[in-house]
């Protein structure tokens, strides 16, 4: 890893200007400065002006943590939010998406875009001439996975040959996890009810990207999954779009409550992580996200970091 100011800027001088869509739009090195970097603005060791850059926010699912994080990262940096929410922008009457993409590159230096289908996204890519930050799809949350990664290696001073277990759904938070650690070197291992496994593509694509040996595992065995693991980690079972099917899934994923039987079956020194929000006592108990164990909020404030981290490479500010 680039560990010092000089050698962090080098590495992150290549995506100056381009599109976050995936974790896989950077490399290992790349993911692996971004964290430093992370790191620097966290300890206080690097301050960045971006000089009243603006960041545009176009948020067509309900945000807390990333909605706030990334205004207080684009605050921190120097820079300024705009907030289009579609309902009260031409973006809820119809207007098209090209347009839409182009205007508004003309007012704002970014956009980070939070909508159902990853399809849109790329669109949103393809017709604007600023970067395009995903901040959240059906498909990946790849912000989240910079967070969850830093929180790691916060706790264990390292990444390559951490072992990490998700417990639930193969969901947007699965993927990312998948690739992102892939390219750090971290063994990601899913334990998921049959028939709600990650996507194939996602998972070849993360054992393409694997570096240092680094595994990539899928098995229908939560308890087997969390065996022996540094961290244990767990994210809703309906994401947002899928409330109708609750009671189906609560159903599937009897036995995937996150709880300290599962922490006794990892390694002794473990953590606890949830991307919030929980939902007690359905797919992780408050003991676990209240223990000793819990990163579940330093995890939560390492989004205000890894953000500001990456909204600085984007925009050119190192």
């Amino acid at each position: 890893m680039a560990s010092t100011s000089h050698g962090v800027a080098a590495v992150l001088s290549h995506v100056k200007g381009s599109d976050f869509l995936s974790s896989s739009d950077f490399t290992s090195e790349q993911t692996s400065a971004l964290l430093e970097l992370a790191v620097q603005l966290k300890n206080g060791t690097r301050r960045i002006d971006l000089g009243n850059r603006v960041l545009g926010l176009i948020f067509t699912k309900a945000s807390t943590r990333t909605r706030v994080s990334f205004q207080v990262a684009m605050a921190r940096l120097g820079g300024q939010t705009v907030d289009l929410n579609p309902q009260v922008t031409q973006l809820g009457r119809g207007e098209p998406l090209e347009d839409t993409a182009r205007v508004l590159s003309r007012f704002c230096d970014a956009l980070a875009i939070r909508t159902y289908e990853q399809r849109e996204l790329i669109d949103y890519a393809d017709w604007a001439t600023i970067p395009v930050i995903n901040a959240l799809t059906d498909l990946e949350h790849p912000c989240q996975a910079l967070a969850d990664f830093m929180t790691i290696q916060e706790t264990f001073g390292r990444l390559k040959g951490v072992t990490l277990a998700y417990i639930g759904d193969g969901n947007n938070v699965a993927n990312s996890l998948m690739i992102c650690g892939a390219l750090l070197g971290v063994n990601v291992r899913i334990g998921c009810p049959e028939g709600f496994e990650p996507s194939e593509s996602v998972v070849d694509k993360a054992r393409d990207l694997a570096i240092s040996g680094a595994k990539i595992d899928i098995t229908n065995n939560p308890m087997q999954a969390v065996r022996g693991v540094q961290a244990i980690y767990t994210d809703v079972w309906a994401s947002m779009g899928q409330e109708q099917e609750q009671e189906l899934r609560e159903k599937a994923f009897q036995g995937f409550c996150m709880d300290k039987t599962f922490l006794d079956e990892a390694d002794s020194q473990a953590i606890v992580l949830h991307c919030l929000p929980a939902h007690r006592g359905e797919e992780i108990s408050s003991e676990l996200i209240e223990s000793n164990a819990s990163r579940v909020f330093d995890q939560a404030e390492n989004r205000l970091h890894a953000q500001q981290a990456l909204l600085a490479a984007l925009l050119g500010g190192l």
